[in-house]
């Protein structure tokens, strides 16, 4: 074995820095580092994060061949701080020398491919990690941290598309949400155990919470098998999600926590609830959580908690070992009031606050972010002839008033494409400012007499909320409960 040697101080900056920059927060580069170890201008952050890791490996590949003439390729060839740091710089040249065959195992899932991926690659990946000094057990930790991290960058970056400074903040805090603001301190404490990590999610309806919900529910850890060849779950069985609103009152405890045999009238056989069915490898995504009722939010108060729950007819406690990801469009102010809604199961819930920003605020910033969604969405659509039609769409929405605020946000804009599709143009429902919005059908209606006992609640709800703001202020109006005034407003839309 060669004798151990101390790295040069020239060698122990450029590695220092190049772990600094490569382990922190990939939406939130430091373009100074970067410069600095690209010994020219760092390109603008528009660029993708392999984009620019890949410029960094010429000036590290020279570096390791110094090194390796020196005899100095092993981690057992490193003492001290030198060898901790060559631990993360070796981690670094491993990943990105095979994170591309990680993208095409992401790829194979996302397509639904019923045959299963091509693994043949993993012991090669194996053997490099072993070739750094790494033992057998700590190198298939690190290619399910690899895998981790191509999927957390994959889902977030592509999920999520826009340029401006809302959107790129927006990236940083569901990385932040992945794997903490510390990736270093991640792998050595936290790993496996964010399940204790709960996040909550604000934001108008159409924002996309869903979309963010799923890219951290799909970024968790998936450990290889002991045997390397493959991985204990895959990435569409990591993530459920179920919208709390559209579930009945009388069934909503049953859904989440499952029931026994008999527990009520239909209750014919045992039923395992969405806790049980969420194991420690999953994130349970509860949709419009404002909207729970209290009973239901004092249970769940106990699962985050005590992490354990009761079946309905059951008095065994049984175990929930996933994560929890919830969202709604009320106000942090609006949750924090106490109209409906528990302080302490609040504080419970919201271990990391994400707000999603809105279309308007989005386009404020960079109205360039119109025609990216519009890209993106047309292509989700109708796939490869999406360029074809998207210069006549962007041409109709340009009809639109320069400050249209799109209420709905990019569900709106996605509608909103559909009908520049079908009809060639879009004309929203309800154009705020627009003249012609004065003529109020549903108060025509209402003085004719021409509506029933829904259509006349609904309109007022809606008008009530386009007024004051929030379901409990109309409730306060109207004098029912914040539920019922949903229904309407959301069935007046």
């Amino acid at each position: 074995m060669p004798s151990t040697r101390q790295l040069t101080p020239e060698e122990r900056d450029f590695f220092a820095l190049l772990t600094e920059t490569v382990f922190a927060n990939p939406f939130g580069t430091d373009r100074d580092r970067l410069t600095r170890l690209l010994g020219r201008e760092a390109p603008l952050d528009t660029v993708s994060q392999a984009i620019l890791y890949d410029r960094l490996m010429p000036a590290l590949e020279r570096r390791l061949d110094r090194l390796r003439d020196r005899g100095l390729s092993h981690l057992d060839h490193f003492i001290g701080e030198d060898r901790m740091l060559m631990r993360q710089v070796f981690l670094f040249h491993g990943y990105q020398h095979h994170y591309a065959l990680f993208d095409g195992l992401i790829a194979h899932q996302r397509l639904g491919h019923g045959t299963a991926p091509d693994l043949g690659w993993m012991p090669t990946l194996l053997n490099a990690l072993l070739g750094y000094g790494f033992d057998p057990k700590e190198s298939r930790r690190w290619i399910a941290l690899y895998y981790q991290l191509r999927r957390a960058y994959y889902f977030i970056e592509r999920a999520l598309v826009g340029r401006s400074e809302p959107m790129r903040a927006l990236r940083r805090s569901l990385w932040n949400s992945v794997f903490t603001t510390d990736l270093n301190n991640y792998t050595l404490l936290l790993w496996e155990r964010m399940q204790d990590f709960s996040t909550l999610l604000l934001g108008e309806t159409g924002t996309g919470k869903g979309s963010a919900a799923a890219a951290i529910g799909r970024s968790g850890v998936i450990p290889l098998d002991a045997q390397g060849q493959g991985f204990a779950r895959g990435i569409e069985q990591t993530f459920t999600a179920t919208n709390l609103s559209e579930l009945s009152e009388g069934l909503i405890e049953s859904e989440l926590f499952g029931h026994r045999k008999g527990a009520f009238t239909g209750a014919v056989d045992n039923h395992e609830g969405l806790f049980s069915r969420c194991d420690s490898y999953g994130t349970l995504f509860l949709d419009e959580i404002g909207d729970l009722a209290l009973p239901v939010q004092t249970k769940l108060l106990r699962v985050l908690q005590e992490r354990t729950f009761t079946p309905v007819g059951s008095h065994k406690p049984l175990r929930f070992e996933g994560r929890i990801v919830a969202a709604t469009n009320r106000s942090l102010e609006d949750l924090l009031s106490g109209a409906g809604f528990r302080r302490d199961f609040f504080y419970r819930l919201s271990g990391n606050i994400i707000r999603m920003p809105t279309l308007r605020e989005r386009l404020a910033d960079n109205p360039g972010e119109l025609e990216d969604l519009v890209g993106a969405l047309l292509g989700r659509m109708i796939g490869d002839s999406a360029d074809v039609l998207q210069a006549r769409i962007m041409e109709s929405l340009s009809e639109l008033p320069a400050d249209y605020p799109w209420p709905g946000n990019v569900r709106e804009l996605e509608q909103a494409l559909r009908r520049v599709i079908l009809n060639g143009r879009y004309v929203p429902d309800a154009l705020p400012g627009d003249p012609a919005s004065e003529i109020d059908a549903w108060l025509a209606a209402a003085e004719v007499g021409s509506l029933d006992a829904g259509e006349l609640l609904g309109g007022y709800c809606r008008r009530l909320y386009d007024r004051l703001g929030t379901y409990e202020a109309v409730a306060r109006v109207t004098g029912l409960d914040r539920r019922t005034v949903k229904r309407h407003i959301d069935g007046s839309a």
